[in-house]
């Protein structure tokens, strides 16, 4: 009983340094290995040993972190209030670094990027934020990763979120861009009318060319007017003429046979 119970007691032991000793890193981490509080190791993923009471392995995510950078409100360069959001992604690319070169990582990525956030916008007027949002983001990015690349962290993208204006500026931009589109629809309205002005004066120059033409025009006119069964009938006016030039003529033909048809008086006979 004495040896089993040994036995026992060895066994329970073992358990407890083995449970104690191993550690399990999976595929997205990284094992920061303190020995005595000095950084010895960087472990793998996978199973790993460490000595207990002496050894501490402190795991470190390598995946990316999605961190919504919450509403700022700016004051742009053209003095326009606004409230922007934003949303920023990064990831941990040395972990020794992260872990040892600073105390919270996120929370110092947070408050840097929304400070940043402010000092960026706030360089430009309000029509660049609202316009050029790839540029801003691109001078975000660019900051964070000069500071964040010595606590081993590495911004991936930046992408401003929602851009909340004030109701006046709202109503200002509105009636702008009414007056935008008013604007665009008299132009083309304006280059509609000078296309149909050009193209009558060449359907005008051809039918001075021809007469016969406008004659035609004029007859497919009476043929559009008749469709609907109308009780409206309409004389052009080179009709009307070349009926009054018709009546003229047949009066001068009247005159013309009346004065032929006059009796001529009979001659005097003289002795």
């Amino acid at each position: 009983m004495n040896a089993l119970g040994v036995l026992i007691i060895v066994l329970v032991v073992v358990l407890i340094v083995a449970a104690l000793s191993i550690r399990i890193v999976t595929q997205y981490e990284r094992g920061v290995l303190f020995r005595l509080g000095r950084v010895v190791a960087v472990r793998q993923p996978g199973l790993n040993f460490i000595v207990p009471v002496i050894d501490r392995l402190r795991r470190v995510s390598m995946r990316i972190v999605t961190m919504p950078i919450q509403s700022q409100g700016i004051i742009t360069r053209d003095n326009v209030s606004v409230d922007i959001s934003a949303v920023a992604y990064f990831r941990v690319v040395d972990a020794e670094k992260s872990v040892v070169a600073i105390e919270n990582v996120y929370s110092a990525i947070d408050q840097i990027a929304q400070t940043t956030l402010r000092k960026v916008v706030g360089r430009h007027t309000l029509d660049q934020a609202l316009a050029e949002t790839d540029t801003i983001n691109i001078d975000i990015r660019r900051i964070l990763d000069v500071t964040t690349l010595e606590w081993g962290v590495e911004v991936t993208l930046v992408e401003l979120k929602d851009i909340q204006l004030p109701l006046s500026m709202q109503r200002a931009m509105a009636r702008q861009a009414e007056a935008e589109r008013e604007k665009r629809a008299k132009i083309i309205a304006a280059e509609g009318e000078s296309l149909a002005a050009a193209a009558l004066g060449d359907a005008s120059d051809t039918m001075m060319a021809h007469p016969l033409a406008l004659q035609l025009r004029n007859l497919q006119t009476l043929i559009e007017l008749g469709v609907d069964k109308n009780t409206t009938v309409v004389f052009p006016a080179p009709l009307m003429s070349a009926i009054g030039e018709i009546s003229a003529f047949l009066a001068r033909e009247n005159a013309s046979a009346a004065l032929h048809a006059a009796p001529i008086p009979e001659a005097g006979v003289y002795s």
